[in-house]
């Protein structure tokens, strides 16, 4: 992984503005929801993501703004696409609104689904750093649009 986007790193030196605050990331916890949500992502559904502002922390890193480019991983650590935040927003769980949760693309789109969803998943992630899940838990909401590929949502031709 780690290898791999150094190599692009320094094959792009002379393009510093393409990979300035950036970071490397992964949508999920494991194989098969990363491989789902890189797809979302890909297709143009999900356009936003939230993490728990725990997590963060924990790891020290370094909250999103507003233009930070994220280099995205499939399930092998191989680069797919980067995107560009365009918005963030800190709020507690129990205060993500419905157009949010549509945004993220992941189920029916519902806010229902996405509490469920998400409840579930911060059940499963944030004991591993010593927190519960709790309704007021703060989260990073992040929306992005994808810069590269310039045009994600068109199949490869060449691929099949």
């Amino acid at each position: 992984m780690a290898q791999s986007i150094r190599s692009s790193r320094r094959q792009h030196a002379a393009r510093p503005q393409l990979f300035a605050h950036r970071t490397v990331n992964q949508f999920g916890d494991t194989p098969d929801l990363i491989r789902e949500l890189t797809q979302l992502v890909l297709s143009g559904t999900k356009t936003a993501t939230c993490s728990a502002l725990w997590e963060l922390e924990t790891e020290s890193e370094e909250l999103p703004t507003v233009g930070s480019k994220t280099i995205t991983l499939d399930e092998n650590d191989q680069p797919v696409c980067i995107f560009e935040t365009t918005e963030v927003i800190i709020q507690p769980f129990d205060q993500v609104d419905a157009q949010f949760a549509y945004d993220e693309g992941e189920g029916d789109r519902t806010l229902e689904i996405w509490r469920q969803e998400h409840w579930t998943y911060f059940s499963r992630v944030l004991p591993t750093i010593g927190k519960e899940p709790s309704p007021t838990m703060m989260l990073v909401c992040e929306r992005f649009r994808v810069i590269y590929p310039s045009n994600p949502y068109e199949q490869d031709p060449h691929s099949s």
